[in-house]
């Protein structure tokens, strides 16, 4: 049994995607990564078994190379559906994908997610 889920997002600016998870999405830090050379990840606590951890593309790029284009792709059950699309910036229309009500948004860098309606 998988007791919690961390993903892994890698970003240009670790501190203003941070703030705008916590700003919009009222995500915690729950850890500040120090990592070599000086380079800082953070940890978010989205829910109490779901987090996303973000690392700079600098870091990644020398560390890394090879996963620096893997791009999740994620879609995150809420129940304050119609409060977040009216709050968040750079929403899209709100569509029925299988019968759930969602709709996208993307980070101050570009970066694309879902919301979904929690049913």
């Amino acid at each position: 049994m998988i007791a919690k889920t961390r993903i892994l997002l890698y970003v240009d600016n670790v501190q203003t995607i941070s703030e705008f998870w916590q700003t919009n999405l009222k995500a915690q830090v729950v850890e500040n990564l120090e990592l070599p050379e000086k380079f800082v990840g953070t940890v978010l606590q989205l829910s109490p078994t779901t987090e996303l951890a973000l690392f700079p593309k600098e870091f990644i790029r020398k560390y890394s190379p090879e996963v620096l284009d893997n791009l999740p792709s994620l879609m995150l059950f809420v129940d304050n559906f119609e409060q977040l699309h009216a709050q968040l910036p750079n929403t899209g229309v709100i569509m029925a994908d299988n019968d759930i009500a969602t709709f996208n948004f993307s980070d101050p860098e570009g970066n694309y997610f879902v919301i979904a309606k929690n049913s």
